[in-house]
């Protein structure tokens, strides 16, 4: 039992800001990429005893974030939607921020709008090959898809995202 703890330990070390960066490009909330993040480590300490393949251990942990960000963002929305229905929201004060911060984050804003209405998978292809850089061969372990696969889902995927975010190039 304890060196099952020290290994967790050591997994949640070596790769807990891949999960949560993962889950935060996902999820484009750190409340929600925590909660990701914790639910992932705490099936991988869970299902530990079934990893065979310590290699691919990133891939592995990954996968399973990956399912836990689709399940937890798909009861969130969920949860939103019933709030939105049935609650009444106020007007926010306007907010002044600096013109530099605007205009810093205003592209990545257009960016993440648009990848927040692509489907889960296009989302996911996106996020790991983009902004994660993985690698063809890691993305399609994660997904549990073949590289071949991972190439032309990731090649219309970002047809899409072009497409919502107004270049079509």
């Amino acid at each position: 039992m304890h060196k099952d703890i020290t290994n967790i330990e050591h997994l949640y070390d070596c790769y807990h800001r891949d999960v949560y960066h993962f889950a935060l490009y996902y999820t484009n909330s750190r409340e929600e990429a925590e909660d990701i993040t914790q639910e992932t480590f705490f099936k991988v300490m869970k299902q530990l005893d079934k990893l065979k393949d310590m290699d691919k251990v990133k891939t592995w942990i990954l996968s399973i974030a990956r399912n836990t960000a689709v399940d937890i963002h798909r009861r969130e929305k969920v949860k939103r939607l019933l709030i939105e229905k049935l609650s009444w929201q106020p007007v926010l004060k306007e907010v002044s921020k600096p013109l530099e911060f605007i205009e810093k984050n205003e592209q990545w804003q257009i960016v993440q709008e648009a990848l927040m209405t692509l489907k889960s998978h296009d989302r996911t292809i996106i996020i790991c090959r983009m902004l994660k850089d993985y690698t063809i061969q890691e993305t399609a372990e994660i997904l549990g898809i073949s590289e071949v696969k991972v190439r032309v889902d990731f090649h219309r995927a970002m047809t899409r995202l072009r497409k919502k975010v107004g270049r079509d190039d």
